[in-house]
């Protein structure tokens, strides 16, 4: 069996010491964790994946997902926390979309990743 971890305790100063010079601070690993959390719940990631298609109204994102209104509402309040979604009223409707292209951007590279991995990825190897 292949082993996949260095056999050597040879430690690269100059390595890490440059990793550690553009390395995001303590509260930004916290925030783009937080960030990465909302879209590990399937509920709130199927929402952002059909608000990347269109803005839709409450009442059509649970049609859709075949969930109640209320469970809807209550992701994406957790989703606007997070300034991932953001809504507009028209009458008694509320609409949502994607805050901005970067969540369509992480959407998509995510969708693009795991086709990449269906494939064998770029070197076709599996650790």
């Amino acid at each position: 069996m292949k082993r996949y971890t260095c056999e050597t305790d040879e430690v690269h100063i100059d390595t890490i010491n440059s990793v550690k010079k553009d390395f995001p601070t303590q509260e930004k690993v916290e925030k783009l964790s937080t960030f990465f959390k909302m879209f590990s719940d399937e509920t709130r990631l199927k929402i952002l994946l059909a608000l990347s298609k269109k803005e839709l109204c409450v009442c059509d994102l649970a049609q859709f997902l075949s969930i109640s209104k209320s469970l809807v509402s209550h992701q994406l309040r957790k989703l606007r926390q997070e300034n991932l979604v953001k809504f507009r009223k028209d009458g008694k409707n509320v609409y949502y979309s994607l805050a901005d292209d970067h969540v369509k951007l992480a959407l998509e590279m995510g969708l693009e990743h795991i086709e990449e991995k269906k494939k064998g990825g770029q070197n076709g190897e599996e650790i």
